[in-house]
């Protein structure tokens, strides 16, 4: 498996992202209606990791060898929910500190893991067969809107 400086421009991006909105803010938001969907958005990224298994999980986007394509837990409705879990945590800290550069981290973080999804999808499609087939009973990051 080679792995391209695209797969590590994207993580590289969206690490950074995530870091910025993470340590430039509260942890948590102190208002209950953001620190709910904060901490829904952590525990989807866990089912994911769970149902994933913990051996299979990759930051990179390549499909390593051996790996499964996953369709149980959250994957039965979302093909990315770790992403989706990523953009619900990262959108409730900048809701809860709104400044003009923190919205623009966030946008940043959401085309980038719209790219990498994009990027991945293609290698996952070249991987396994049955893919094509799961793309079209599932969203791509959030359910019944894409």
């Amino acid at each position: 498996m080679t792995r391209s400086w695209r797969s590590y421009g994207l993580v590289a991006v969206q690490f950074a992202c995530l870091g910025a909105i993470v340590f430039s803010g509260p942890l948590l938001p102190g208002n209950p209606a953001l620190a709910l969907p904060a901490v829904l958005g952590v525990l989807l990224g866990v089912w994911a990791i769970l149902a994933m298994r913990i051996a299979q999980v990759a930051i990179l986007p390549e499909v390593r060898p051996g790996a499964q394509l996953v369709t149980r837990g959250p994957y039965r409705l979302i093909r990315h929910p770790m992403y989706s879990a990523l953009l619900i945590f990262t959108l409730a800290l900048v809701l809860a500190a709104p400044l003009w550069w923190r919205w623009l981290l966030w946008l940043i973080l959401l085309v980038n893991l719209v790219v990498k999804l994009r990027y991945e999808e293609g290698m996952l499609q070249r991987s396994f067969p049955d893919y094509a087939a799961y793309m079209r009973r599932t969203w791509r990051i959030v359910p019944w809107v894409w």
